[in-house]
């Protein structure tokens, strides 16, 4: 039978990461790694969904080598509490982070780390039960999140409050008609919780919406990247003290990544076959034709998912999954601004003091990113305007 919400162990070791306390004993052993490994190699972690490819393509492809520094193949993790242990104590130093958790890293844990750069946008959505036809009918339901920091839970929380819902962190099965609980989840185990009905729906990153069709247990209620135009998921994570001591490698890492984005929106069906189980270093347990789904979907899926109202900006234009590099301030000042307004389970009381200007400005370093994209023919190699600046539409 598939686990419901993420084991209360595992949640009290969330937690503890949570505080700067409990992230203390973590960021010694990093600070201990990194003086006795000034020089350490590219070392990605990364957890077995599509928010990675731009960091396994770029191991793939031979992107950082290209750029003269060395790569050790890619470590996968099973959950988000792996990969922020293994990022915070130094194990790995460059990860795939949901954009809110690099909040809550470096502002709830005093975390000296820094995004350098979007990994993906779009690539999640809400999939729910064959029974369910509309957010009102979650109503009195349970709905899973792969994180309380996530853009997954901002998105959601907002299109349940646009219905007239009211989103609800119980540890009951007792619920009102308008109330709909929210539970952690691990991904993998989503679909299984679907089929089984101990959940009404999911909301995630690919490719376990894509599983859900493909196992024909949920459909696709809504796209996220159809609620907020071109979001970011998740972003590439760095720790500062690379930044700030080694800035050249730092940049050959940027750049590697940024040529993996450019060579992905161009290559989508080889990306899925790099990427699955069939690939040459099986990064992901997943099989190409599934992958094939999100990356490179069929001509007339956009058609179908808009006669559903999975999709109803069809001007928008949006990609199931895209990849560009550049992170907007704008999405960042209006991300912490929206999270201010979410119900997180845990420590979140540092989210009321942040200014999202400043948060903006602090949480990320764009200098390696500006190059990179420069270097690899400008944003219009990846489909976007010129400039840095643009402003957020969100309908819910």
């Amino acid at each position: 039978m598939c686990q419901l919400p993420i084991s209360r162990r595992e949640w009290l070791k969330l937690a503890s990461i949570f505080t700067a306390t409990g992230a203390a004993p973590l960021l010694g052993a990093l600070n201990a790694r990194a003086a006795s490994e000034p020089d350490a190699p590219v070392r990605i972690g990364y957890l077995p969904i599509t928010d990675a490819t731009p960091l396994l393509v770029a191991h793939n492809n031979g992107y950082f080598e290209d750029s003269g520094i060395h790569a050790e193949k890619p470590t996968l993790l099973r959950s988000w509490a792996q990969l922020v242990e293994a990022f915070l104590s130094g194990q790995v130093n460059v990860v795939h982070l949901l954009s809110p958790m690099t909040i809550w890293a470096r502002y709830g844990s005093q975390v000296p780390a820094k995004v350098v750069a979007w990994n993906h946008v779009n690539g999640s959505a809400l999939t729910v039960a064959p029974d369910v036809h509309s957010l009102a009918d979650l109503g009195g339901k349970t709905v899973a999140v792969p994180f309380w920091y996530s853009i997954h839970n901002v998105v959601l929380q907002d299109m349940l409050r646009a219905q007239g819902l009211q989103p609800v962190l119980k540890k009951t099965n007792s619920l009102t008609a308008k109330e709909v609980n929210l539970i952690v989840m691990a991904p993998s185990d989503m679909p299984p919780a679907l089929a089984s009905r101990q959940i009404a729906g999911y909301i995630v990153a690919e490719p376990f919406n894509a599983a859900a069709e493909q196992l024909n247990v949920g459909k696709i209620l809504r796209f996220t990247g159809d609620v907020w135009q071109n979001h970011a998921c998740c972003v590439v994570f760095m720790h500062e003290h690379d930044l700030t001591q080694r800035p050249e490698w730092s940049q050959k890492v940027v750049d590697a990544i940024v040529k993996a984005q450019v060579w992905t929106r161009t290559h989508p069906q080889d990306a899925a076959k790099l990427l699955s189980k069939d690939g040459k270093n099986h990064y992901t347990p997943h099989v190409p034709q599934l992958l094939a789904r999100v990356l490179a979907p069929q001509a007339d899926d956009e058609s179908r998912y808009l006669g559903d109202r999975a999709i109803q900006h069809a001007d928008w234009h949006s990609r199931r999954i895209d990849f560009q590099p550049f992170p907007y301030p704008s999405y960042t000042e209006e991300l912490v601004h929206r999270l201010k307004s979410t119900q997180i389970d845990g420590s979140s009381q540092f989210l009321s003091k942040l200014e999202p200007t400043f948060v903006a400005r602090d949480l990320v370093d764009d200098r390696f990113v500006r190059k990179s994209i420069e270097n690899a023919g400008g944003m219009a190699a990846l489909g976007l305007p010129a400039g840095f600046a643009r402003k957020e539409t969100i309908v819910v």
